[in-house]
């Protein structure tokens, strides 16, 4: 073995000298070799960049017609016609390109009842809109379908449009079986587990670069794409299979949305940050991503709470940006609280369980010494160990 590792040490070191001895002989004449070497080495680069961009060119497209298939295994008649109706939109499309205002309004039907900002109420408490009214004769919605989001695109659109529009689709499907109008087999969503994470991966993930680098007014396909996501993790059938195959990644997403309150500290970050929390309260219609997400905020903020009475007693300085931004996540935590009460929904191992213990020790102690220095904290504090001490009470 320390041979063959000689030896390609060996061959490595003649093949760098090969390399170095063709860039002199070949370099044009005007340009030292360091010019030249840097001048390949930059085209070289570009190369690389090209092909990757390829590369994630061809994995979109095997993603699509994977979607594609994965539709049509669960509902052949519900994807003939959307063919149908895809063919007899090509005409609207080439319209709507010559047209880029028009844009925004053929991106406004989502098939949600909610569209904007106004539409949601503060942290979550907005009407159900995945329970809207589904009115029975639904033929006419069916063959209005929303086309394929392919035109008037960004980057940044695009990240979001192409897993929307399928996860829309599965809703559909989702409906329209459920009215009896439609035969469906969801059980196909187990054999083909790969397309559904990736989908959901990819809405994740263009929410994710949204809230970082947020716009006003929202966009109104970052609209859809929450109103996708909120009316699929509240459905009864789909939830479970999402959360099944993209828990993990659902949790990724709730840690991001916590870090990017905490960490905003523009002058002008509130209406950006609300709607972030907005997006948290939202999460917590799943009672199974309520849970872990009130975990994830008793632990966040049983450490600053911890950080903070620390800098107070040896009268240090703290970090008044991460101290405003604090509350934004007490607010949400109270309101989930709050929720999982009026559910009823109460066992053993709700209310944070580890996180809840850790929250509720010493956290009398805190309280006493903040409360001067801190009056709306510590009163934050106190009415979330109230919603956690009442929990108990119903367990016992």
């Amino acid at each position: 073995i320390k041979d063959g590792r000689e030896n390609q040490i060996w061959y490595l070191k003649i093949s760098k000298l090969a390399l170095a001895f063709a860039i002199i002989h070949s370099k044009p004449p005007g340009k030292s070799s360091k010019e030249y070497t840097e001048y390949l080495a930059k085209t070289v680069s570009e190369q690389d960049f090209g092909w990757k961009r390829k590369v994630e060119v061809l994995e979109a497209e095997v993603l699509r017609l994977r979607q594609e298939l994965l539709l049509n295994r669960i509902s052949p008649r519900f994807c003939l016609e959307n063919r149908k109706q895809d063919a007899s939109a090509e005409t609207l499309l080439g319209q709507e390109s010559v047209n880029p205002a028009s844009c925004s309004s053929q991106l406004e039907d989502s098939g949600c009842d909610v569209c904007n900002d106004s539409a949601f109420d503060s942290l979550g408490i907005a009407s159900d809109f995945h329970q809207s009214e589904h009115n029975v004769n639904t033929s006419k919605h069916w063959l209005e379908r929303v086309p394929p989001l392919n035109f008037c695109h960004t980057s940044k659109e695009q990240s979001l449009t192409a897993p929307v529009h399928f996860l829309q689709c599965l809703l559909e499907i989702r409906k329209l079986s459920e009215g009896g109008i439609l035969q469906a087999d969801f059980s196909e969503l187990e054999n083909d587990s790969f397309t559904i994470c990736n989908s959901v991966s990819q809405l994740l993930d263009g929410l994710t670069v949204f809230y970082n680098s947020p716009k006003f007014p929202s966009p109104s396909f970052l609209n859809e794409g929450v109103c996708v996501l909120i009316s699929l993790i509240t459905d009864t059938k789909l939830s479970n299979h999402v959360l099944k195959k993209c828990f993990k990644k659902m949790e990724e997403f709730k840690r991001n949305l916590i870090k990017i309150i905490l960490r905003n500290r523009s002058v002008n970050r509130f209406q950006a940050l609300n709607s972030v929390s907005q997006m948290l309260g939202l999460l917590g219609r799943n009672s199974i991503l309520r849970n872990s997400l009130i975990s994830l905020l008793l632990s966040e903020v049983r450490r600053f709470a911890e950080q903070l009475l620390q800098a107070h007693q040896v009268q240090s300085v703290y970090d008044i940006t991460q101290y405003e931004n604090m509350f934004l996540l007490c607010m949400i935590l109270e309101q989930l609280l709050q929720n999982e009460a009026e559910e009823s929904n109460i066992s053993s191992s709700d209310y944070g369980g580890e996180e809840k213990i850790k929250f509720l020790k010493n956290l009398d102690e805190i309280i006493l010494h903040l409360s001067d220095e801190f009056p709306l904290f510590s009163l934050y504090l106190w009415r979330v160990s109230v919603l956690l001490n009442s929990g108990q009470m119903q367990i016992d």
